[in-house]
């Protein structure tokens, strides 16, 4: 018997797909027979399995534990619940390795897995391989065992087991997404005052579309603040893995603004350490940490990528835009929401300082939002690389690591192709207004040459 995937949804990161349409039942048990043929092949005797919170992961997580169970392996279900605690789980169970059955941040008719294996992320390359061993039916046969977890309470006494932070007056919104229970049962153990909306967990996502990283998204958090005057708030994604966040005055604190925050801590316990953030970061923040002392570190975006190069650097601290957060200090490098609304707790209070006092005292530059423009999957990073060679034979200051980061006297650009969409991605920050609109020329130039136009407005 064999199996072939639609092939888009096997992504750089997870595997993801439009349920009913791309992504069924047949692929979840597939995935089961492949990821645990894999898993055998690499000695792995026991997998632990979660959910979010859509209406079709009860279904998918069936179908996918009856695939694992078909290779031989123990499977230990530990139900509903974030992404990061099924990363916890991996880290504190009798396993070697962990689905989490997740569409993320994407709208209710998605769903998908995220891949763990012997304490790495499965991703790039293994993804496709699994596409290939699937199609082939190179599948190990056995008659494994299913058996359930409780780990929602363990993981809330861990993310508090060493909490440092004050009180303060702090509003949440897990955004009807798989981090509902845990918030809830994590602001009765903290000190301070808190008002949670939107916790009970529903696929359908009633409140909003759960994805911090969109400010429109933020619009209930942000009235939650101003109503009960709070200090600060803060949003996830729909399985807790990226932070939103807002000040008290209610301006969107974004993933490269939360990281100046964080790193100050971190670098007064590890003097000179690495500090990664990826190519859509500010400038100010790869500035500041330097300003700190620490080695601060451009990397490619992308969860699975920012992971494998904190553990060849040792970096204790890494982040992205996207507001995926990692701690290897005092945690365990993965990405977790929840421990990085913790740690900002924390930063605040040994700041001794109000967060609006902090956002107030941050460089002010003026930037571009992440600009989204369709292209096809043929020319996507062509494009790239065309507008790579042309600035390289001009002598531009170019940083190549993820697309072309382009540095001038006005700031900088950004021109990188999409791992998990046919898309391109741009970004640019300046000075001002009048150094943006020459970046953003300059970066149209270049598109024109390769016969692109960025429609205006383009993903904003």
């Amino acid at each position: 018997m064999t199996h072939t995937f639609d092939p888009t949804i096997l992504r750089e990161y997870d595997v993801r797909g439009i349920v009913g349409k791309t992504l069924d039942r047949e692929d979840a048990w597939a995935l089961g027979r492949t990821f645990g043929s894999l898993a055998a092949d690499q000695g792995a005797r026991s997998i632990a399995v979660g959910r979010d919170g859509r209406t079709h992961s009860p279904e998918l997580e069936r179908a996918l534990v009856d695939g694992l169970m078909e290779c031989g392996l123990r499977v230990v279900r530990i139900g509903v619940g974030p992404s990061p605690m099924l990363y916890y789980a991996t880290n504190v169970l009798d396993v070697e390795g962990g689905i989490q059955v997740t569409g993320s941040h994407n709208p209710p008719d998605y769903n998908g897995f995220k891949l763990l294996l012997n304490g790495a992320s499965v991703f790039g390359e293994e993804i496709q391989a699994l596409g290939r061993r699937s199609a082939a039916g190179a599948w190990t046969e056995g008659y494994g065992t299913s058996e359930g977890a409780e780990v929602l309470d363990s993981y809330v006494d861990r993310l508090l087991r060493d909490f440092r932070g004050g009180a303060f007056r702090i509003a949440w919104d897990p955004g009807n997404g798989a981090a509902g229970a845990a918030v809830e049962k994590l602001v009765k153990k903290l000190p301070g005052e808190h008002f949670v909306i939107n916790a009970k967990i529903d696929g359908t996502f009633p409140a909003h579309h759960p994805d911090p990283t969109v400010e429109a998204n933020l619009a209930d958090l942000k009235a939650l603040v101003a109503d009960n005057r709070c200090d600060m708030g803060f949003a996830f994604d729909g399985d807790a893995d990226r932070i939103g966040a807002v000040d008290g005055k209610g301006r969107a604190i974004w993933g490269d603004q939360l990281m100046m925050i964080l790193a100050v801590p971190v670098l007064k316990e590890i003097p000179g350490a690495t500090i990664i953030a990826d190519v859509k970061a500010s400038q100010t923040l790869f500035d500041r940490i330097a300003e700190l002392g620490g080695n601060p570190l451009m990397w490619k975006t992308g969860h699975s990528l920012i992971k494998s190069k904190m553990k060849e650097t040792g970096s204790p601290l890494a982040g992205e835009m996207s507001g995926h957060i990692f701690f290897k200090h005092r945690w365990y490098g993965f990405d977790d929401a929840l421990y990085a609304a913790l740690r900002t707790i924390e930063a605040v209070s040994e700041s001794g300082k109000s967060l609006d006092q902090l956002v107030d005292l941050m460089p002010q530059s003026v930037a571009t939002p992440e600009m989204r423009f369709p292209v096809e999957q043929s020319r996507k990073f062509a494009v790239v690389r065309e507008v790579l060679e042309r600035l390289t034979s001009a002598a531009a200051e170019v940083d190549n690591v993820d697309g072309a980061r382009v540095k001038t006297a006005d700031g900088w650009w950004l021109l990188r192709a999409s791992n998990t969409q046919d898309v391109l991605v741009a970004r640019a920050e300046a000075k001002d207004e009048a150094a943006l609109a020459r970046l953003v020329a300059q970066l149209d130039e270049e598109l024109g040459k390769s016969g692109v136009t960025r429609t205006e407005g383009a993903g904003q």
